[in-house]
Formats: structure tokens, sequence, C-alpha cells
């Protein structure tokens, strides 16, 4: 199997990806990363990944359910041709789940792990520092099953299958079974967490949902006081693991945000983006040279370009040209940091719809300096992600900088006559 599992795109932006006669179930993007990873797209590890329908269908689903003393000597277990996942529940008892195949399905499956069994490798997390930080995700972190015949219906679940084809939850997972024995569920040990948002994603009102805590079999649970407890959350009735278009799924680590096949539709394209830098130097004073607006992918790349890279003063959001800005805006005369500002170029990071007239305002996120839309930086303010084991913190999506001040954003501003 090469690197292009599962007909994922190697595009660096979303504008560029080419219709291939398959049909797209929708895209993973991670937080953090500006179109890019900071050291490149390499095969199956990249900041992006388009799930396109398979040449043949290769779903799993639920089958038979058995109890048996040693899992790793049972025959479904020992048989590579099998899909299995096993419970151990204690030394003298496990109970086996086996999967049979799905023609109606097909899997796609996520996790730290270079093994071909994975469609795509998620490392590292993308930092603020454009530095790639040793994460905490699992080698086979989870696995998503989208329905052939229903583009909306694609549902996420914990735990991914490794190369032989099981799943194995050991003693330590947090795992439960039924009153009689014939089913069993469980959690992965860092959990795989999952946001579902309220509203439209592209173009419409959007509100932040809440993080719930996806079980092995897609089941819906509050999330753990902390990501490893071995207490469970409180069971989600009516809660769901189909994926909107928005959602975020946090694999303790690194953070995805899932764009629908509708969705990507609506993207922004490059082409957009674009036009928001030229506005840029048409709203300008004519006395400026136009503006050096990077495209890049994190804070370090920014501040390691030429002095004649614009800044914005964080506290009043004037944006000064030339050299290095003093610590007084020359506009307004506040005090305050400055920092050198930044094109988001991810599209799918952006509320907008590649319809949409283009804003009359941009913002930049405080205090990395990405500039957007302002339905994006207002809508990212709002939305905190897991970090550490219990904590939750907003974040800009383009380079995964913790957000400071109230609200996490300036007005771009330009500083008239000033150069």
């Amino acid at each position: 199997m090469s690197d292009e599992v599962g007909g994922s795109k190697s595009d660096e932006s979303l504008a560029s990806t080419q219709p291939c006669g398959k049909r797209k179930y929708g895209g993973l993007f991670l937080l953090g990363c500006n179109g890019s990873l900071p050291n490149g797209e390499r095969g199956r590890k990249r900041s992006k990944f388009i799930l396109e329908e398979r040449d043949l269908p290769n779903g799993v689903k639920k089958a038979n359910v058995s109890v048996v003393t040693n899992p790793k000597s049972s025959k479904a277990v020992q048989d590579h041709n099998s899909w299995t996942i096993s419970f151990t529940i204690s030394k003298d008892e496990s109970i086996i789940v086996e999967c049979a195949h799905d023609k109606e399905t097909d899997m796609f499956q996520i996790g730290r792990s270079y093994n071909k069994i994975i469609d795509y490798v998620v490392l590292d997390k993308c930092t603020g520092e454009g530095k790639m930080h040793q994460s905490t995700i699992s080698r086979f972190a989870c696995r998503i099953i989208a329905s052939r015949s229903d583009q909306s219906d694609v549902k996420l679940f914990a735990a991914g299958f490794g190369g032989d084809k099981n799943i194995f939850l050991g003693e330590k997972a947090v795992k439960w079974k039924t009153s009689d024995g014939t089913d069993v569920d469980a959690l992965t040990t860092n959990g795989v967490l999952l946001c579902n948002p309220n509203g439209s994603y592209s173009g419409g009102e959007l509100e932040a949902g809440l993080w719930r805590e996806v079980s092995v079999f897609g089941s819906i649970f509050s999330i753990r006081g902390f990501r490893s407890s071995q207490e469970k959350g409180r069971k989600i009735e009516g809660g769901t693991n189909i994926l909107r278009d928005g959602s975020l799924i946090d694999l303790c680590g690194a953070t995805l945000l899932w764009r629908s096949a509708e969705g990507l539709e609506k993207c922004v394209t490059k082409d957009y983006i674009e036009k928001l830098v030229e506005m840029l130097n048409e709203d300008k004073d004519d006395k400026l040279d136009p503006l050096v607006i990077p495209r890049k992918s994190s804070s370090s790349d920014v501040d390691s370009d030429s002095a004649d890279q614009p800044s914005v003063f964080l506290n009043c959001g004037h944006i000064h040209g030339g050299s290095a800005p003093p610590k007084q805006c020359p506009s307004c005369h506040k005090i305050g940091p400055s920092q050198k500002i930044c094109m988001g170029m991810e599209g799918a990071f952006y509320i907008d719809d590649v319809d949409d007239p283009h804003p009359v305002n941009l913002f930049a996120f405080n205090p990395c300096g990405h500039i957007a839309t302002e339905k994006t930086v207002k809508y990212w303010s709002t939305v905190s992600v897991p970090h550490g084991t219990s904590a939750f913190q907003a974040i800009c999506p383009f380079c995964a900088t913790e957000l400071q001040g109230n609200p996490g954003y300036v007005n771009l501003k330009f500083n008239q006559g000033v150069k």
C-alpha cells in the first residue's frame, strides 16, 4: 500500500484540489497549520487529509461476541483475515468482538503509527513556535466509518485497528459490559473527544458546541475529569458520533477540524484570500508602499522576515509599515506590544463561504498576528480546545498560539502617513 492511502490529497491549498471522479466524504485539517506542516507535507503525514470513496469498500461492522480465557490464543484473533476487538475483563476473562466486512461503508484510520493500515499519520502538534512537539497521540488513535450511500453519514469511533487487524483493550482501559455479559464497550487511555458545533459552519450563525468523549463503538459520554481517569463520564442519551461540518476531533496532542463534503465545496479559496490582501493595500494611505504580507505557517517564520514586513499594534490595531515599530503607536500613541502580521492561508478555517462578498474589515489574532475575516476571528476566539490533561484554551487555528486578552483579536487599522 502506498503513502497515498484512501485517496488523500497532498495539495498545498484546498483551492488546488482538482476533481478526480471520486466522491468526497469530507476532509480533516490539523489546527495550528496554515496550509502545510512547518517542515512540509510528507506522504501520509500532512496538515490535511481528504477522505474519498474507495475503489472497493473496506468498512467493518460488529458481528459475533464471545467470551474467552486468553484472547491472544483464540482462533479469531490469530486469523489475520479477521477483524477483532479484544477486551480484557480480568486475568481469566476476555471478550472478543468479531467484525464482519461491510460492503456499505469505507473505513479510514488515524494515528501516530506509520503502519500502512493508518491512512492519516498525525505525529505531533503544530504550535505557535513553528515546531512539532512530541504528543501523547495513540499509535492507532481512532477510525472513521463513512456510508457509501449517504455522504452525510460519517461517524467517529475511538481506537483504530493495528497491523494485525485487532484492537486490544487491556486491563487498564476503561471498559464495561452488560449484565448478561453479551456486549461490551470501552474508552481509550487518553480518550478521543468530539465537539459538534451549533449552527452552520459556512457563512451562517455558528456557536461552539460542548466537548464529549467517543467510545470504541461510538457511544457518547461527558468528558472525564482528566484525560486518563479510570471513571468514565455520564452517557449522553441522544448524543451522536456523526461528524458535522465544523466538528472538532481531539486526539490528546492534536486537534482536527472536520469539513463535510458540502463544506469543502463552500470553503474560501486561495484567490479569495489573496483578494483580502489586495483589499488591505487598497485601503492604506497612498504614501505607503504596497504591504508585504507573508503567507507563512507560523509566527517564528513571520519574525524572521524582512524589516519591510508590516506589524500591528495589539492594543489598538494600527498597522505600521517599514522598520521595526516603536513601543508607542505613531497614530494613536497607545503604548503596547506589536506583532508582525501574517495572512491566514488555510481556507478550511474560515467561517465565510467562497461566494460571500469580501468583508469591509479584517482582523488579526492576538498575539500571533494572523489575519482573517471578522466572522473567522470572532468564532475561533470563542472555541476552547483541550490543552493538557484537563484544561481548555482558545487558540489561533493557523498557528495554535493561545489567544491573549479580551476578546483575543484586534480590528486592523492603518497608521495614516506613518511608514
